[in-house]
């Protein structure tokens, strides 16, 4: 029995995390989505979420914070209960009517009626936090700032693994991605408390290929190049980062989300099964240029 592979993105209404949900969609996958926008940001979510339909998946988003702990237990407990179900079952079809298994079943194209889904991928792409001065401003991050930011973008990656694992989303062969950047490892202005994040990232990450290799998941950091995206555009002074990153880089561009995503999709081939515990650097060679 082949189940249908699904992928959770953290993050999945804007930047890395939409081009993701979209170029996994294109791969095969159907999409669980977690984001956090107000009400007027929604309806690019909804956005989204139709053109991985149109791809021909299935997209089921979730509008919380994923840095609560209810929440995330929440979701996670919906979402085993959706690859429970199997494709479409227990979700209304064109006349209104919950789908049986059965029907459910051939709709998907599955002739033995138990095709259920598995998680696949877990993409962890939060950027929730304050960009300020640790020390020697006027305005520095306040304690509780400095912990949200932190917990946010580097720790909750621990914690969703952790329940997924509970709930038993993970097979063999499972992806875990965290998304991370050239702050894990230099100085940026007013960048001091995501850069404290992402490189709590990329320890969990070293330590997560380490201790979930015997179950054949792996994990791996993507540490893009800097790119125009909404989450980078807080970061005030952001418009001199990316103009010099746009010198820097040997292609004399900047990085886009699409070229993240594309490599994802690539690393999410059953051949990369060796590939684990890694840093692996998404620039156009930014990185080596100084």
């Amino acid at each position: 029995m082949n189940k249908q592979p699904w992928a959770l993105i953290l993050g999945a209404s804007s930047g890395f995390g939409e081009a993701a949900a979209i170029e996994l969609s294109r791969a095969g996958m159907n999409i669980f989505g977690v984001h956090l926008d107000p009400p007027d940001k929604r309806p690019h979510a909804e956005e989204v979420c139709q053109k991985i339909r149109a791809l021909g998946r299935e997209a089921e988003f979730f509008n919380v914070n994923a840095a609560d702990d209810e929440f995330r237990r929440d979701t996670i407990e919906t979402i085993r209960q959706r690859l429970s179900a199997g494709p479409l079952e227990g979700r209304p079809d064109a006349s209104g009517v919950p789908a049986s298994a059965e029907a459910a079943a051939a709709r998907s194209g599955d002739k033995s009626g138990e095709s259920k889904g598995t998680l696949r991928v877990l993409l962890h792409s939060l950027a929730l936090g304050w960009f300020k001065p640790l020390a020697g401003a006027e305005q520095v991050v306040a304690k509780k700032q400095l912990e949200i930011t932190v917990d946010t973008m580097g720790h909750s990656l621990v914690y969703w693994v952790q329940d997924c694992l509970r709930a038993g989303l993970f097979e063999w062969g499972a992806r875990i991605f965290a998304m991370t950047s050239a702050g894990a490892e230099r100085a940026i202005p007013n960048y001091g408390p995501a850069s404290a994040a992402k490189a709590a990232m990329e320890a969990h990450v070293r330590q997560l290929a380490l201790e979930l290799a015997p179950a054949g998941i792996t994990a791996n950091a993507i540490r893009a190049g800097f790119a125009d995206t909404p989450s980078l555009r807080l970061i005030p002074g952001h418009e001199q980062i990316l103009a010099a990153a746009r010198r820097r880089n040997p292609h004399r561009r900047l990085t886009t989300p699409e070229d993240v995503a594309r490599s994802i999709a690539a690393l999410c081939h059953p051949a990369t099964y060796w590939m684990t515990g890694n840093t692996l650097h998404v620039d156009g060679g930014e990185s080596i240029v100084e």
